[in-house]
């Protein structure tokens, strides 16, 4: 079975409209990030506070600029698009230019958005759209090697450490391939899964078919979603944990991070070695040899001299190498994970 493959044509405009933080703009900061030479601009509405450091565009200066794809780079709780977006979308759409959206709300719910797309000649482009016909997982054992992303929250750096981890790899000459399991990241991708759309009977078989069968030394490097403590989105990261049947895990938290995002109540983010235990006890059901490789931190509320000291206490507590995926770097991750799974080109 293929998974989803998407094109989108560049240049890009990200869409932040009135997105009022930068935890709900994580698309657009994204895909900002990882494809920076990919992007003409971004539009934001009066008083949006995020940037995504490209140049403000309106809809003129945008199709001046040749656009061809408007990217909603925003992320709400429950995805939904708001009406006061679709002005300058209907506007674009009637102009030829592409939209592409990655939330829950599919672009086709909107009759005037796709009258404007018919008359334009342009796309509308709902990323979150997995294939059809997707089986229940197996079980199964696969040959390849795969290591998946874990979170202590949602919003702590699952994506980014992937592909970081991903590039590192790939500069060693490892046969890596990142496997996207999100909107943003099939974006970035070009292709993927969007697990959290899958029906929940199907997202270990999904998990399967993202990385399939391959050779002994090659790297699945899987996009989380989720996490097993959350209360709302638990059952997406235990699907992914099960149906990926990962050889490692790298752990992804936020130094500031103390509660759970997005619910009721207050859930505090457990102790890390509770994390690591539940998770591991998870992933072994479907691979009894899975071991963490590693700790990601997004670490950007501490100063150089207190990130290197909470690094350093998270290695000598969990005897596991602690890194800032953009500070330091995914590079002693990888060299851990090489040297336990072993591979045919682990020199740094």
């Amino acid at each position: 079975m293929k998974i989803t493959t998407i094109k989108l044509e560049a240049p890009y405009l990200v869409f932040l409209g009135d997105v009022g933080s930068d935890l709900d703009a994580k698309t657009g900061l994204g895909i900002a990030w990882w494809r920076a030479e990919r992007c003409a601009g971004q539009m934001r509405f009066a008083g949006c506070p995020v940037d995504c450091g490209l140049p403000d565009l309106s809809v003129a200066a945008a199709l001046s600029a040749g656009v061809r794809t408007v990217i909603i780079g925003v992320a709400p709780t429950g995805g939904r698009i708001r009406a006061s977006w679709l002005p300058p979308l209907i506007e674009f759409a009637t102009a030829g230019v592409n939209i592409a959206s990655g939330l829950h709300h599919k672009l086709g719910d909107f009759p005037q958005l796709v009258a404007a797309a018919r008359e334009g000649g342009a796309d509308l482009i709902d990323v979150r759209t997995p294939p059809s016909g997707l089986p229940c997982g197996l079980g199964k054992k696969r040959s390849g090697k795969r290591v998946l992303t874990v979170g202590t929250d949602c919003v702590v750096g699952k994506k980014y450490s992937a592909l970081a981890l991903h590039v590192e790899l790939s500069r060693r000459g490892i046969d890596a391939t990142f496997r996207a399991t999100g909107q943003t990241g099939i974006m970035i991708a070009g292709e993927g899964i969007a697990i959290d759309a899958v029906p929940a009977d199907f997202i270990a078989g999904a998990a399967e078919v993202l990385s399939p069968d391959n050779r002994p030394d090659h790297w699945d490097v899987i996009e989380g979603q989720g996490s097993l403590f959350h209360p709302s989105y638990a059952g997406v990261t235990l699907g992914l944990l099960h149906g990926s049947q990962p050889d490692a895990l790298v752990l992804c938290h936020d130094a500031s991070r103390r509660e759970i995002l997005d619910v009721a109540d207050h859930y505090p983010i457990p102790p890390l070695e509770d994390f690591i235990d539940r998770v591991l006890a998870a992933a072994r059901v479907t691979n009894p040899h899975c071991e963490f490789a590693g700790i990601s931190v997004n670490t950007t509320t501490l100063n150089d001299a207190d990130r290197s000291a909470y690094l350093a206490n998270l290695e000598q507590r969990y005897k596991l190498p602690a890194v800032d995926p953009v500070a330091t770097g995914m590079r002693r991750i990888a060299d851990y994970l090489l040297r336990s799974r072993g591979s045919s080109r682990s020199a740094t």
